[in-house]
């Protein structure tokens, strides 16, 4: 498994008219902490695309269990419980500054070629930074994009 943190500070224009974070805010939440979990670890979502692969977002859902508010520290821990074949799925959780557990989601990407215009397995450098968290060996070094 592979678990990343990333912290935002929620902004006044992601409330609504209740004080609350706008539900929709949430979804580009996730795709921040998607970008910096993969930058993390070692191949930005620019070496994706510098190898014309793209990661569509095929299906995502999201929990609401309490709101977010202006000015909160948000905590989302992204996890990769699995390592991706056809599909990355990523299992999110959204703590508030209490540390209480304020939503829970998942997003399932899918690797597309896209000169191709097909799916496609997702870069072999990408599964090789990422095989050391499902197995028992230390993690490889950054991966240098071309």
């Amino acid at each position: 498994m592979y678990a990343h943190e990333t912290t935002l500070r929620v902004r006044y224009g992601e409330t609504d008219a209740m004080g609350y974070v706008y539900h929709g805010n949430y979804a580009e939440w996730l795709e921040v902490a998607r970008v910096e979990l993969l930058r993390e670890i070692g191949m930005p979502y620019t070496c994706f695309e510098k190898l014309d692969i793209i990661m569509p977002v095929r299906e995502m859902s999201i929990r609401y269990l309490k709101p977010a508010h202006y000015d909160e520290l948000i905590t989302i821990r992204t996890f990769l419980d699995q390592l991706p074949a056809f599909r990355v799925q990523l299992r999110y959780e959204l703590y508030n500054e209490e540390l209480e557990l304020i939503s829970t989601a998942q997003v399932l990407l899918v690797p597309y070629n896209r000169s191709r215009k097909k799916p496609c397995m997702p870069p072999e450098d990408f599964l090789k930074l990422l095989n050391p968290y499902f197995r028992d060996v230390k993690p490889l070094k950054v991966l240098e994009c071309l």
